[in-house]
């Protein structure tokens, strides 16, 4: 455990930003979950719309600094290509 000062308000800013981190990193899987499951369900309604979901809170994320830019964008692009699979099955 920290003992000087400056070692404790680190301490307790650091487990702010880890529930912080941790918060918006749950936030960000509940939507791409939604993403797959409509795709699963192909309910192509529904999918457009938790897709721009989806790719906003992944960018909120990562504007929050809870994950690094390439990490940002490989998600976009992974989940953009799963979409589009699913839309045009033997391209």
């Amino acid at each position: 455990m920290a003992n000087h000062p400056s070692a404790e308000k680190r301490a307790r800013q650091s487990e702010k930003r880890r529930l912080r981190n941790r918060s918006n990193m749950s936030t960000m899987k509940t939507a791409i979950r939604k993403v797959r499951e409509a795709v699963e369900k192909k309910d192509f309604t529904q999918i457009d719309l938790f897709m721009r979901q989806a790719q906003s809170l992944i960018a909120k994320t990562r504007k929050k600094g809870a994950i690094h830019k390439n990490n940002m964008a490989r998600r976009i692009s992974r989940l953009a290509s799963f979409v589009n699979k699913a839309r045009n099955p033997q391209a």
